[in-house]
């Protein structure tokens, strides 16, 4: 997420400045690379690059290209085969093993449904959405149709296609991917020609919420918000929680838990870390937080401290006849953060992200080299035909 803020604020100030841009895209991957299908990265006419498509190696030979396209203002997709063994000989020595499909299109500023414009809206609204993306791989030298349509888990959609049996198909496939969670790639034959679509599910960044104001809880503000997480910092001490010593976050609440529930906009990318180091207060804002798993589902709260002190909450809480499923309690995560050997609050915050990270992504936060099968999931490699006529 924070590449698309990163790649937005970039087309906004090279619009300023007036200059051309191009926004490169993987729409494809078979085998191995370093990034999967909806790695971006933004090119501007004097080669200012934001955004990676690749570990380093394709990004030079990008730039290239996207200057052609900003020059012929014609997208363009291109293929990097990373299996040839004299790949390195033409400068693009990836050291993986895979087949990379990059569509490459300019930026219409006055075009109203621009491939930016699209990330814009969806920015704009936290929800999830489909970003469509239309290309042609049996055609390559065939004008590509590019970025064209963003379809909100509202069920609206923005931009439009030619094509009203493809549009409405498409709107279709948006919809299975908003349910199933899951981006997916079909080759859809039409009277005229085969277009294939990367319909992208694009999430809300991640919200963190903190509550406590410590010392230990400034470097997880700051790792978070690196990482382009939405920040916020709840505690009852006026003195601690100020936005002076929490500058990288996006709201800093002084508030008791229960008037800070009503200010806090909760949803399925919501994670919390109870750390105010007060007893009462984490079992006060737990006490408001377990109710709302059942309709909302938080993926994500951690409790800091000995594992003891959470036993001890969760006891007092069924002590106080609060129903605790084994729904609501398998997203408690205490002692929160993976086993790393952390001491320092730096060390620990590390620990409590990459644990966030880990659940949210549905991963066990084991070394990948014990992973007994490939980092990424190879399903992008099956694209599907559906006949249009």
């Amino acid at each position: 997420m924070k590449e698309i803020q990163d790649i937005i604020s970039a087309f906004d100030e090279a619009s300023r400045n007036g200059k051309q841009t191009a926004l490169a895209t993987v729409v494809h991957v078979q085998g191995s690379s370093y990034r999967r299908p909806g790695a971006r990265m933004l090119v501007t006419e004097d080669g200012q690059l934001t955004g990676a498509i690749s570990g380093g190696c394709l990004e030079g030979d990008a730039l290239r290209k996207a200057r052609l396209v900003m020059m012929q203002q014609e997208p363009m997709l291109v293929t990097y085969d990373t299996t040839d063994e004299d790949d390195a000989k033409l400068g693009v020595g990836l050291g993986c093993n895979g087949i990379i499909q990059i569509l490459i299109e300019p930026i219409y500023p006055e075009n109203s449904d621009n491939p930016i414009r699209l990330l814009k809206e969806f920015m704009d609204k936290r929800q999830m959405a489909v970003l469509v993306t239309l290309f042609s791989l049996q055609d390559k030298k065939a004008r590509q149709a590019g970025t064209r349509m963003l379809i909100t888990a509202e069920g609206t959609s923005t931009g439009t296609l030619p094509d009203h049996t493809l549009q409405t198909i498409l709107e279709a496939d948006a919809q299975e991917v908003l349910q199933t969670g899951a981006s997916i790639i079909k080759t859809y034959l039409t009277k005229d020609a085969a277009l294939t679509g990367f319909a992208e599910l694009l999430k809300p960044a991640i919200s963190l919420i903190v509550a406590g104001a410590g010392n230990d809880a400034i470097p997880l503000a700051q790792l978070a918000a690196v990482l382009g997480w939405q920040v916020t910092v709840v505690d009852g001490r006026a003195n601690y929680a100020t936005a002076a010593r929490f500058p990288s976050a996006q709201r800093v609440l002084v508030a008791k838990p229960e008037q800070a529930q009503a200010q806090l906009y909760l949803d399925a990318q919501t994670v919390f870390v109870l750390m105010t180091h007060n007893y009462n207060y984490d079992l006060a804002m737990l006490r408001l937080l377990l109710p709302l798993q059942l309709p909302l589902q938080l993926p994500y709260i951690g409790s800091l401290g000995p594992r003891k002190k959470l036993e001890r909450m969760l006891d007092e809480l069924r002590q106080e006849n609060i129903l605790l499923t084994e729904n609501q309690l398998k997203n408690i995560y205490g002692p929160v953060g993976l086993d790393i050997g952390a001491e320092t609050s730096e060390e620990i915050a590390l620990s409590i992200v990459a644990e966030i990270k880990a659940v949210l992504a549905n991963k066990s936060g084991m070394p990948l080299r014990t992973k007994p099968d490939v980092i990424h999931d190879r399903k992008d490699e099956i694209i599907k035909q559906m006949p249009l006529v």
